[in-house]
């Protein structure tokens, strides 16, 4: 009958100490090397600032359902998006950042830095003012600056050139939206190298979002709206030219009792008091109309307005610096003991 041995490895922690020990200058020369690379790494990247706005939509919810609505949420639910009539929920708002006409809808926003030394508009200083890594700019070719232009009026935000749609890209990075699922609030968060253009972002952004979610909310209603309008502006025009006629052949026959002349005179009473009435029915269907579209005009409630950011976001210079010398220390550590520890696999 055969035994297994079962040899148990010891680490000896006074050979490894000691080990350490004899390439302590080593260590030192690593921990100065790293530090002062990971320094002078650091230090080249540019800092950003974050800032962030709140507001709080509408959100039509009826009667029936508002009471299995509040114990839904208590669970996480939120019933009243559920029963929403509109095709594009709160919850799907965050998408809009995928679309590139939304997107493209940025560039336009006026920024000014807070030194005052750039004025310019959203595209123009992420092509041409952003700050970038001193490695980065060393070994990277140079920008073309010919397409570096201020889209046109006729520009296609679905067929943008390579460096439009690296600007696209960049924006979807600094600026993000979320919706909680739970109160319907949504959330602006935005990046930038300056602090007030931050700030002037997310204040820009939150309108945008604003008139676009009025618009696509009001969008029938707007229809219904010029629809009418227009129904009862031709009906006005006609209802003052058979008023018009009516008079005009009213005091031109006023004294003649002749009875072909008097069922002429009523026949244009009939038709101007037809043509009133269509008219008055008009006007109150555009009434009714507008007053629909005042309904379903959205109203917002901003919960938290963006600051002006003190401190930078990053990077944390001082948590890199720290983890990059840690870091190589414990890969010199391993380098000088891989000996010791290829014997405990043996």
């Amino acid at each position: 009958m055969e035994q297994n041995e079962n040899k148990t490895q010891v680490i000896d922690l006074k050979k490894i100490v000691k080990r350490v020990m004899e390439h302590k200058l080593s260590f030192a020369l690593t921990l100065i090397i790293s530090f002062t690379i990971s320094c002078l790494y650091i230090i080249t990247i540019p800092r950003y600032y974050s800032t962030d706005t709140q507001l709080a939509p509408e959100i039509e919810s009826s009667m029936e359902t508002s009471t299995l609505g509040s114990l839904a949420s208590s669970f996480g639910f939120d019933m009243s998006k559920m029963n929403s009539q509109d095709a594009i929920t709160p919850l799907l708002y965050p998408e809009l950042m995928k679309d590139n006409k939304f997107v493209y809808s940025f560039f336009p926003i006026k920024v000014k830095s807070q030194d005052g030394k750039i004025e310019t508009n959203y595209f123009e200083y992420l092509s041409k003012y952003q700050k970038m890594p001193t490695l980065y700019t060393l070994f990277s070719k140079k920008k073309d600056t010919k397409n570096m232009d201020f889209p046109n009026a006729k520009t296609n935000p679905y067929a943008l050139n390579e460096e439009q749609t690296k600007i696209i890209d960049q924006i979807r990075e600094d600026v993000k939206v979320s919706v909680d699922s739970k109160t319907g609030v949504i959330t602006i968060k935005t990046t930038s190298q300056d602090p007030l253009i931050c700030k002037t972002l997310a204040d820009s952004i939150r309108g945008i979002l604003q008139r676009y979610i009025t618009a696509y909310r009001t969008n029938k209603a707007r229809a219904d709206v010029a629809y009418y309008k227009k129904l009862a502006l031709d009906a006005k025009s006609s209802y003052e030219k058979s008023r018009q006629l009516y008079g005009s052949y009213a005091d031109a026959n006023t004294e003649v009792v002749l009875e072909s002349f008097r069922s002429k005179q009523e026949d244009l009473e009939n038709d101007m008091q037809l043509k009133y009435n269509t008219y008055s029915q008009l006007n109150q269907q555009l009434q009714s109309a507008m007053t629909k579209l005042r309904e379903k005009t959205p109203a917002f409630t901003i919960l938290k307005g963006a600051e002006v950011p003190i401190k930078p976001a990053g990077p944390k210079r001082m948590i890199f610096v720290l983890a990059i010398t840690i870091l190589s220390l414990f890969v010199y550590t391993l380098i000088i003991l891989r000996k010791d520890i290829s014997k405990l696999f043996v």
